[in-house]
């Protein structure tokens, strides 16, 4: 005979080890050669905060990705809290500029997310969100014209390996869009 509380314990236990995976693809490194790019048309060949800019945008367009297709309404505040953990984990952060790293990628994650939900306009978007990267990268100073259209495929990339790593973590979803997932699946927790 089963404990009564085991079967919610291994679901859980097998959700956390799904998001584990999901956020190991969606903190992967960036190319050297989008890196070498984003230095040389925006952060005046500073190849360090190139690289912090794309991983930010990885990680925040995974959290807007994990928000508008999950299958559990959960899924979107348990991929941004596990990324927030391994920021403050992270080896590669000074543990007195942490904060700063968390304060910096909340930034991003919510000029991501005006981005990726404003409507209406000429500009679409993919276009929105290059230029959220390249004003985050350079300061605003240089966020249109010719690296524009690379930043719009990088993003786009990024997004499509996000939709992927939640994918194969947590399946595939297709719901109306004026119904949150846990109406559909019967969870509505208030």
């Amino acid at each position: 005979m089963l404990i009564p509380f085991t079967r919610e314990w291994t679901v859980e236990r097998e959700r956390r080890r799904r998001l584990s995976t999901a956020v190991s693809a969606i903190r992967r490194e960036p190319d050297e050669a989008d890196v070498a790019w984003l230095a040389a048309v925006a952060t005046n060949g500073d190849l360090d905060h190139a690289r912090w800019e794309l991983r930010y945008a990885r990680w925040a367009l995974a959290a807007l990705s994990s928000q508008r297709d999950a299958l559990d309404d959960r899924t979107a505040s348990q991929v941004v809290g596990a990324l927030l953990r391994s920021l403050r984990e992270d080896e590669r952060v000074e543990p007195a500029l942490r904060a700063l790293a968390e304060h910096q990628l909340n930034d991003r994650l919510s000029g991501y997310r005006e981005a990726f939900q404003a409507r209406g306009g000429e500009a679409g978007s993919g276009e929105r969100l290059g230029r959220v990267l390249l004003a985050f990268a350079s300061d605003g100073a240089r966020s249109a014209g010719a690296p524009l259209p690379r930043a719009v495929e990088l993003l786009g990339g990024y997004l499509a390996d996000a939709n992927d790593a939640l994918r194969a973590a947590f399946g595939a979803v297709s719901l109306p869009e004026h119904l949150p997932p846990s109406e559909i699946s019967g969870e509505r927790r208030e």
